[in-house]
């Protein structure tokens, strides 16, 4: 302490030596000197009896908000995409951009997250050309445009600014979205499912995420209503269920059987919970799955939605990965279609269905486009659904038309039709093929099975992890996929999700790996992967 008066006292009186010189130069009384010392010394004398500026996280203490006053159901949330692992990535991240040569590694390979553009997809031409008019309505006024934009694209942007008033994309829209593209929205769901769709029951949101949050607002009342939700599940459920003081009630998937779904265990989890006084309100289906790939069979499909209408429970359809399908035998059917097809209507079964402009072929995450299709709901509880789609005023326009565009791409005869498709069909056979090395890759990792990925944009492996990691895992307090995944970061720069994160069958370990990163990147990713998991599995062998 005393050096550091003394260090603060010299830079403190060293503006004030200038007045030794002065006096040389030009003389002053001794007085004027001893005056001036005085105020300084004065100074000084203030400076040791000043109390010091606390840090920050000490005067956080008289804050109205602390851990203990925050709502609770915000503490019980969690999502592991974005959690502590990436958190890690995004430091060593810097490290690396400020010293190249930190770590063992020369980038950070982000496997954890379903975000397609940020690791190189490019966006589907027509889509963007189309954006670009709408928000640019001046552009379609300029001669030189129909050099620079294909024909389909200038007539769909017009079509499109008709249809907003004041050809205005900065203003908002109707709550529900604007009416003209809702009505190509229902087109477009028609035209897939064989069935009529109905404008007003398209609700357009900001990604799929706002709508699940919507349907549990409406259906969860307190704890006691609860959600069948697979197991692994995505973690929006969890973590919606959460912040509306809802019960999870976890189905879960056979890995046995390519993470099958199966009725006896839905029927077996909802007596479980009747036991438990929890009202089961509704069944989430994610298909394709996510973190699991797997594509449901029409068959099964008919199974759960019989299970739903027996049993008086709302249908929550994830359908956000429809178009990424990756293998022969197996096709996707939209849950409303399976049930039409079973002669069910409005009156028989309450389906809420989600869509995406993240997903798919397109993986536009950042323009946060979305929709559900809320069908077979009495009209009272649907003004109760508008009433909380006003409360948010709307979706934002750019992912209203990006919603518009995915349910109706460019057609046979289309000047952009050809080169739609190209883009079209490249990413979704380089996902393919991506998926097949990536699953080959892990198979071949000792202690490690790995489903086939028959559809979204994730791999789910199983880890055989030796006793010495779990118990090294524990020792840390950390869940033992966790342990495997951050010496896994910290070693190669590859970022996984740990399974524990999307909940999992009680003592087995997972992680979630998506299959985005860039061809060329692949090999990169296997070869630094089987490195490491050789290395960890000789350093803890039992």
């Amino acid at each position: 302490m005393r050096r550091f008066a003394v260090e603060k006292a010299r830079k403190l009186l060293a503006p004030h030596t200038d007045i030794f010189i002065s006096a040389s130069q030009h003389p002053i009384s001794s007085s004027q000197i001893f005056l001036h010392l005085l105020s300084s010394a004065a100074f000084f004398l203030r400076f040791l009896n000043t109390k010091a500026t606390p840090y920050p996280s000490d005067s956080m203490a008289s804050t109205p908000l602390t851990l203990d006053t925050i709502n609770p159901k915000v503490l019980e949330c969690e999502y592991a995409v974005r959690g502590e692992i990436v958190i890690l990535a995004q430091r060593l991240q810097e490290e690396l951009k400020n010293n190249p040569n930190a770590h063992p590694f020369d980038e950070i390979l982000y496997c954890n997250i379903g975000n397609p553009q940020s690791l190189g997809q490019q966006p589907i031409t027509f889509f963007r050309e189309v954006l670009a008019l709408c928000d640019h309505p001046a552009l379609l006024d300029k001669a030189e445009t129909r050099g620079l934009f294909s024909a389909d694209s200038i007539e769909r942007a017009s079509e499109i600014l008709h249809q907003i008033p004041g050809r205005a994309t900065g203003a908002y829209s109707h709550s529900q979205g604007i009416r003209g593209l809702r009505d190509k929205i229902a087109a477009g769901i028609e035209a897939r499912d064989g069935y009529p769709a109905d404008p007003n029951d398209i609700f357009l949101t900001d990604g799929a995420s706002p709508a699940v949050h919507t349907m549990m607002q409406l259906l969860i009342r307190s704890k006691n209503d609860g959600i069948l939700c697979p197991i692994p599940q995505y973690p929006l459920y969890s973590a919606s269920i959460a912040l509306h003081g809802g019960t999870l009630v976890p189905y879960y998937l056979n890995e046995a059987t390519g993470w099958g779904l199966e009725i006896a265990e839905l029927k077996n989890q909802l007596e479980m919970a009747k036991s438990k006084g929890i009202s089961v309100r509704a069944l989430v289906v994610i298909n394709p799955g996510n973190p699991t790939g797997q594509v449901l069979a029409e068959n099964n499909q008919k199974q759960i939605v019989d299970f739903c209408k027996d049993e008086g429970l709302v249908l929550l359809a994830d359908e956000v990965y429809q178009e990424n399908i990756y293998v022969p035998d197996k096709q996707f059917h939209s849950f409303k279609k399976v049930a039409r097809s079973m002669g069910y209507g409005e009156k028989d079964i309450s389906l809420v269905s989600f869509q995406s402009v993240s997903k798919g072929y397109y993986g536009e995450c950042g323009k946060r486009g979305g929709y559900m299709e809320v069908t077979g709901f009495s009209p009272e509880i649907r003004e109760q659904i508008y009433k909380l789609a006003s409360v948010n005023l709307c979706s934002n326009i750019s992912g209203q038309i990006l919603a518009s565009l995915v349910m109706n791409p460019p057609k046979v005869g289309d000047e952009s039709y050809e080169s739609y498709l190209a883009e079209k069909d490249a990413i979704l056979s380089s996902l393919a093929r991506r998926a097949k090395q990536l699953e080959d890759a892990f198979n071949s990792l000792k202690g490690v099975t790995c489903n086939r990925a028959e559809g979204a944009m994730y791999l789910f492996p199983c880890i055989d992890l030796p006793k010495k990691a779990i118990e090294a895992a524990k020792a840390v307090s950390t869940a033992p996929d966790a342990f495997y995944a951050r010496r896994l970061l910290n070693a190669t720069g590859i970022v996984v999700v740990p399974g524990s994160g999307f909940r999992q069958v009680p003592g087995t370990w997972h992680f979630r790996c998506t299959i985005l990163p860039q061809e060329d990147k692949i090999p990169a990713i296997v070869s630094r992967l089987t490195k490491f998991h050789k290395g960890f599995m000789d350093e803890f062998c039992d």
